[in-house]
Protein backbone atom coordinates (compact mmCIF):
# COMPACT_ATOMS: atom_id res chain seq x y z
CA UNK A 1 0.00 0.00 0.00
CA UNK A 2 1.33 3.68 -0.87
CA UNK A 3 2.61 6.02 1.49
CA UNK A 4 0.14 9.19 2.41
CA UNK A 5 2.39 11.94 3.54
CA UNK A 6 0.76 14.10 5.88
CA UNK A 7 2.31 17.02 7.51
CA UNK A 8 1.89 17.65 10.52
CA UNK A 9 0.94 20.87 12.46
CA UNK A 10 2.22 21.31 15.99
CA UNK A 11 3.20 23.62 18.69
CA UNK A 12 5.88 22.87 21.14
CA UNK A 13 5.47 19.24 20.54
CA UNK A 14 1.44 18.92 20.99
CA UNK A 15 -0.04 17.76 17.89
CA UNK A 16 -2.76 19.96 16.67
CA UNK A 17 -6.89 18.12 16.02
CA UNK A 18 -6.27 18.89 12.61
CA UNK A 19 -3.58 16.28 11.93
CA UNK A 20 -5.21 13.89 13.29
CA UNK A 21 -7.92 14.92 10.70
CA UNK A 22 -6.11 14.25 8.23
CA UNK A 23 -4.24 11.36 9.51
CA UNK A 24 -7.61 9.70 8.87
CA UNK A 25 -8.30 11.14 5.63
CA UNK A 26 -5.37 9.27 5.09
CA UNK A 27 -6.40 5.72 6.14
CA UNK A 28 -8.97 6.15 3.07
CA UNK A 29 -5.90 6.79 0.24
CA UNK A 30 -2.92 4.49 1.97
CA UNK A 31 -0.76 4.24 4.67
CA UNK A 32 -0.41 7.37 6.61
CA UNK A 33 3.16 8.45 7.19
CA UNK A 34 3.26 11.75 9.14
CA UNK A 35 6.08 14.42 8.50
CA UNK A 36 7.56 16.15 11.26
CA UNK A 37 9.32 19.45 11.11
CA UNK A 38 10.43 21.49 14.00
CA UNK A 39 11.55 20.07 17.58
CA UNK A 40 9.32 17.66 19.83
CA UNK A 41 8.55 14.78 17.46
CA UNK A 42 9.44 12.33 20.50
CA UNK A 43 6.29 14.10 22.72
CA UNK A 44 3.79 13.93 19.67
CA UNK A 45 4.69 10.34 18.38
CA UNK A 46 1.92 9.05 20.95
CA UNK A 47 -1.03 11.25 19.29
CA UNK A 48 -0.05 10.35 15.98
CA UNK A 49 0.19 6.61 16.57
CA UNK A 50 -3.35 6.83 18.21
CA UNK A 51 -5.04 8.35 14.51
CA UNK A 52 -3.08 5.14 12.64
CA UNK A 53 0.67 6.74 11.56
CA UNK A 54 2.33 3.99 10.31
CA UNK A 55 5.61 5.74 10.34
CA UNK A 56 6.83 9.18 11.62
CA UNK A 57 9.19 11.18 9.19
CA UNK A 58 11.48 13.20 11.28
CA UNK A 59 13.14 16.02 9.55
CA UNK A 60 16.48 17.99 10.90
CA UNK A 61 14.98 20.66 13.54
CA UNK A 62 16.71 23.73 11.76
CA UNK A 63 14.15 23.62 8.69
CA UNK A 64 11.46 24.97 11.16
CA UNK A 65 13.85 27.85 11.42
CA UNK A 66 13.06 29.09 8.01
CA UNK A 67 9.73 29.70 5.97
CA UNK A 68 7.56 27.44 3.64
CA UNK A 69 10.15 26.85 1.05
CA UNK A 70 12.56 24.32 2.51
CA UNK A 71 9.06 22.32 3.61
CA UNK A 72 8.09 22.21 0.10
CA UNK A 73 11.01 20.98 -0.84
CA UNK A 74 11.41 18.31 1.76
CA UNK A 75 7.77 17.01 1.25
CA UNK A 76 8.48 16.83 -2.70
CA UNK A 77 12.11 15.02 -1.78
CA UNK A 78 9.91 12.46 0.28
CA UNK A 79 7.17 11.82 -2.44
CA UNK A 80 9.61 10.88 -5.25
CA UNK A 81 11.62 8.79 -2.99
CA UNK A 82 8.74 6.61 -1.21
CA UNK A 83 6.45 6.92 -4.02
CA UNK A 84 3.71 8.18 -2.17
CA UNK A 85 0.17 8.27 -3.58
CA UNK A 86 -0.37 11.41 -2.15
CA UNK A 87 -0.07 14.46 0.23
CA UNK A 88 -2.28 15.71 2.97
CA UNK A 89 -1.44 19.53 4.61
CA UNK A 90 -3.93 21.22 6.94
CA UNK A 91 -5.71 24.83 5.11
CA UNK A 92 -3.91 27.28 6.55
CA UNK A 93 -2.57 30.50 4.64
CA UNK A 94 1.42 28.86 5.72
CA UNK A 95 0.33 25.40 4.56
CA UNK A 96 -1.63 26.27 1.42
CA UNK A 97 1.57 27.91 -0.01
CA UNK A 98 3.93 24.76 1.11
CA UNK A 99 1.11 22.76 -0.88
CA UNK A 100 1.29 25.05 -4.29
CA UNK A 101 5.38 25.04 -3.93
CA UNK A 102 5.62 21.28 -3.22
CA UNK A 103 2.96 21.03 -6.52
CA UNK A 104 5.21 22.72 -8.95
CA UNK A 105 8.29 20.74 -7.72
CA UNK A 106 6.52 17.12 -8.07
CA UNK A 107 4.73 18.51 -11.66
CA UNK A 108 1.30 17.72 -10.04
CA UNK A 109 -1.57 19.85 -8.91
CA UNK A 110 -2.67 21.08 -5.86
CA UNK A 111 -6.53 20.92 -4.41
CA UNK A 112 -7.34 23.67 -2.06
CA UNK A 113 -10.27 24.47 0.57
CA UNK A 114 -10.96 20.64 0.13
CA UNK A 115 -13.88 19.37 2.82
CA UNK A 116 -13.81 15.83 1.92
CA UNK A 117 -11.74 13.39 -0.25
CA UNK A 118 -12.16 9.78 -0.78
CA UNK A 119 -10.03 6.60 -1.56
CA UNK A 120 -9.54 7.92 -4.93
CA UNK A 121 -7.76 11.36 -4.62
CA UNK A 122 -11.27 12.88 -5.55
CA UNK A 123 -11.83 15.86 -3.36
CA UNK A 124 -15.33 17.68 -2.75
CA UNK A 125 -15.42 21.83 -2.53
CA UNK A 126 -17.87 23.77 -1.39
CA UNK A 127 -18.21 27.06 -2.32
CA UNK A 128 -19.95 30.19 -3.59
CA UNK A 129 -21.26 30.53 -0.30
CA UNK A 130 -21.96 26.75 0.06
CA UNK A 131 -24.51 27.00 -3.10
CA UNK A 132 -22.33 24.48 -5.19
CA UNK A 133 -20.30 21.19 -4.35
CA UNK A 134 -17.48 20.74 -6.67
CA UNK A 135 -15.63 17.67 -7.20
CA UNK A 136 -12.03 17.39 -8.30
CA UNK A 137 -8.76 15.34 -9.14
CA UNK A 138 -5.09 15.59 -9.72
CA UNK A 139 -4.84 14.26 -13.39
CA UNK A 140 -0.98 14.34 -13.10
CA UNK A 141 1.52 13.38 -10.68
CA UNK A 142 1.02 13.44 -6.84
CA UNK A 143 -1.78 14.88 -5.51
CA UNK A 144 -1.50 17.71 -3.29
CA UNK A 145 -4.31 18.40 -0.61
CA UNK A 146 -4.80 21.52 1.82
CA UNK A 147 -8.06 20.19 3.56
CA UNK A 148 -10.27 22.50 6.04
CA UNK A 149 -10.07 21.94 9.60
CA UNK A 150 -12.72 20.22 11.08
CA UNK A 151 -13.74 18.80 7.60
CA UNK A 152 -13.20 14.99 8.39
CA UNK A 153 -13.88 13.80 11.34
CA UNK A 154 -11.12 12.16 13.33
CA UNK A 155 -11.53 8.66 13.72
CA UNK A 156 -8.44 6.53 16.18
CA UNK A 157 -6.75 3.93 14.61
CA UNK A 158 -3.63 2.40 16.03
CA UNK A 159 -0.38 2.59 14.17
CA UNK A 160 3.12 1.37 14.70
CA UNK A 161 4.45 5.24 14.17
CA UNK A 162 7.64 4.33 13.42
CA UNK A 163 10.08 7.02 13.82
CA UNK A 164 12.90 7.39 10.65
CA UNK A 165 15.41 10.21 10.52
CA UNK A 166 15.22 11.97 7.13
CA UNK A 167 17.45 14.92 5.51
CA UNK A 168 17.32 16.71 2.65
CA UNK A 169 19.48 19.63 0.92
CA UNK A 170 17.71 22.53 0.87
CA UNK A 171 18.84 24.65 -1.95
CA UNK A 172 20.15 28.03 -0.73
CA UNK A 173 17.29 30.31 -2.37
CA UNK A 174 14.92 28.13 0.32
CA UNK A 175 16.67 29.90 3.00
CA UNK A 176 16.61 33.32 2.21
CA UNK A 177 13.67 33.54 4.61
CA UNK A 178 14.68 33.17 8.14
CA UNK A 179 12.31 33.08 11.09
CA UNK A 180 14.80 35.06 13.48
CA UNK A 181 12.00 35.62 15.92
CA UNK A 182 9.01 33.56 17.60
CA UNK A 183 6.63 35.72 19.96
CA UNK A 184 3.70 33.64 22.13
CA UNK A 185 0.61 35.19 22.30
CA UNK A 186 -1.43 34.29 25.64
CA UNK A 187 -4.17 31.92 24.14
CA UNK A 188 -6.24 32.31 27.13
CA UNK A 189 -8.51 29.38 28.12
CA UNK A 190 -10.80 29.63 24.69
CA UNK A 191 -9.90 26.95 21.98
CA UNK A 192 -8.33 28.32 18.35
CA UNK A 193 -10.71 29.44 16.09
CA UNK A 194 -9.94 27.61 13.15
CA UNK A 195 -9.96 24.43 15.37
CA UNK A 196 -13.16 24.87 17.37
CA UNK A 197 -15.53 22.58 17.29
CA UNK A 198 -17.95 25.43 18.64
CA UNK A 199 -17.66 29.18 17.42
CA UNK A 200 -20.04 31.74 18.15
CA UNK A 201 -19.35 35.26 16.27
CA UNK A 202 -20.36 38.71 16.52
CA UNK A 203 -21.19 41.43 13.75
CA UNK A 204 -22.58 45.04 12.59
CA UNK A 205 -25.28 44.20 14.98
CA UNK A 206 -22.80 44.07 18.12
CA UNK A 207 -23.31 47.61 17.54
CA UNK A 208 -19.55 48.51 19.50
CA UNK A 209 -16.61 46.93 20.89
CA UNK A 210 -17.82 45.93 23.54
CA UNK A 211 -18.00 42.09 22.08
CA UNK A 212 -19.39 40.59 25.85
CA UNK A 213 -22.28 39.20 24.80
CA UNK A 214 -20.64 37.12 22.22
CA UNK A 215 -17.89 36.11 24.53
CA UNK A 216 -20.16 35.23 27.27
CA UNK A 217 -21.90 33.35 25.11
CA UNK A 218 -18.96 31.80 23.36
CA UNK A 219 -17.70 30.89 27.43
CA UNK A 220 -20.90 29.50 28.07
CA UNK A 221 -20.05 26.78 25.29
CA UNK A 222 -16.93 26.11 25.40
CA UNK A 223 -16.38 27.96 21.84
CA UNK A 224 -14.40 30.07 20.06
CA UNK A 225 -15.03 33.75 19.20
CA UNK A 226 -15.40 34.88 15.91
CA UNK A 227 -16.02 38.51 13.71
CA UNK A 228 -17.32 39.58 10.54
CA UNK A 229 -15.24 41.42 8.70
CA UNK A 230 -17.51 44.44 9.14
CA UNK A 231 -16.91 44.09 13.23
CA UNK A 232 -13.20 44.02 12.22
CA UNK A 233 -13.08 46.86 9.65
CA UNK A 234 -15.00 48.93 12.36
CA UNK A 235 -12.06 48.44 14.89
CA UNK A 236 -14.54 46.62 17.58
CA UNK A 237 -12.63 42.86 17.85
CA UNK A 238 -9.25 42.35 16.47
CA UNK A 239 -8.06 41.32 13.01
CA UNK A 240 -6.96 37.65 13.93
CA UNK A 241 -10.31 36.77 14.64
CA UNK A 242 -12.40 37.45 11.29
CA UNK A 243 -14.31 34.57 9.95
CA UNK A 244 -14.82 34.82 6.04
CA UNK A 245 -13.12 35.23 2.49
CA UNK A 246 -10.24 37.66 3.68
CA UNK A 247 -10.03 35.77 7.22
CA UNK A 248 -9.87 32.65 8.84
CA UNK A 249 -12.04 29.55 6.83
CA UNK A 250 -13.37 27.73 9.70
CA UNK A 251 -15.50 24.34 9.87
CA UNK A 252 -16.99 23.76 13.13
CA UNK A 253 -19.85 21.65 14.55
CA UNK A 254 -22.10 24.48 15.74
CA UNK A 255 -21.90 28.05 14.37
CA UNK A 256 -23.39 30.56 15.66
CA UNK A 257 -23.31 33.97 13.97
CA UNK A 258 -24.86 37.02 16.30
CA UNK A 259 -25.76 40.21 14.23
CA UNK A 260 -24.41 38.92 11.15
CA UNK A 261 -26.07 40.01 7.56
CA UNK A 262 -24.67 37.12 5.70
CA UNK A 263 -23.12 38.42 2.92
CA UNK A 264 -21.18 36.54 0.71
CA UNK A 265 -17.49 37.27 2.14
CA UNK A 266 -18.37 36.05 5.03
CA UNK A 267 -20.40 32.79 4.14
CA UNK A 268 -17.16 32.04 2.33
CA UNK A 269 -15.46 31.40 5.90
CA UNK A 270 -18.02 29.45 7.54
CA UNK A 271 -20.15 27.64 5.20
CA UNK A 272 -19.11 24.21 5.94
CA UNK A 273 -20.33 24.38 9.24
CA UNK A 274 -22.36 21.43 10.31
CA UNK A 275 -25.00 23.21 12.42
CA UNK A 276 -25.63 27.06 11.99
CA UNK A 277 -27.72 29.01 14.21
CA UNK A 278 -28.32 32.56 13.64
CA UNK A 279 -29.59 35.47 15.27
CA UNK A 280 -30.26 38.88 13.41
CA UNK A 281 -33.49 41.30 13.93
CA UNK A 282 -33.86 41.46 10.05
CA UNK A 283 -35.84 38.55 8.87
CA UNK A 284 -34.36 39.26 5.61
CA UNK A 285 -31.35 39.06 6.22
CA UNK A 286 -29.49 36.46 3.90
CA UNK A 287 -27.46 34.65 6.52
CA UNK A 288 -31.39 32.98 7.28
CA UNK A 289 -30.78 31.13 3.92
CA UNK A 290 -28.02 28.95 5.21
CA UNK A 291 -28.90 28.89 8.47
CA UNK A 292 -30.18 25.15 9.91
CA UNK A 293 -31.92 27.54 12.65
CA UNK A 294 -32.95 31.39 12.88
CA UNK A 295 -34.15 33.66 15.67
CA UNK A 296 -35.36 36.85 14.53
CA UNK A 297 -35.25 39.23 17.36
CA UNK A 298 -31.98 41.54 19.17
CA UNK A 299 -29.42 39.86 19.78
CA UNK A 300 -28.75 41.80 23.01
CA UNK A 301 -32.51 40.32 24.09
CA UNK A 302 -31.80 36.84 22.60
CA UNK A 303 -27.83 35.39 23.59
CA UNK A 304 -27.83 36.43 27.39
CA UNK A 305 -31.13 34.45 27.64
CA UNK A 306 -29.89 32.01 25.45
CA UNK A 307 -26.23 32.17 27.67
CA UNK A 308 -28.25 31.74 30.74
CA UNK A 309 -30.55 29.03 30.07
CA UNK A 310 -26.85 27.16 28.80
CA UNK A 311 -25.65 27.67 31.90
CA UNK A 312 -29.00 26.34 33.85
CA UNK A 313 -28.24 22.88 32.20
CA UNK A 314 -24.61 22.56 33.10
Amino acid sequence: MAEVLVLVDHVDGQVKKVTAELLTAARRIGEPAAVWVGDGAESGKGALAEYGAEKVYVAPAELGDYVVAPKAELLAKLAQDKGAAAILVSATAENKEIAGRTAVKLGSGVLTDVVDVNAEVVTEHSIFGGGVVTHARVRTGVPVVAVRPNSVPAEAATGAAVEEAVSVEVSEAAKTAKVVERVSEEQGERPELTEAAIVVSGGRGVGSDDFSVVENLADSLGAAVGASRAAVDAGWYPNQFQVGQTGKTVSPNLYVALGISGAIQHRAGMQTAKNIVAVNKDPEAPIFELADFGVVGDLHTVAPQLTEEIKKRK
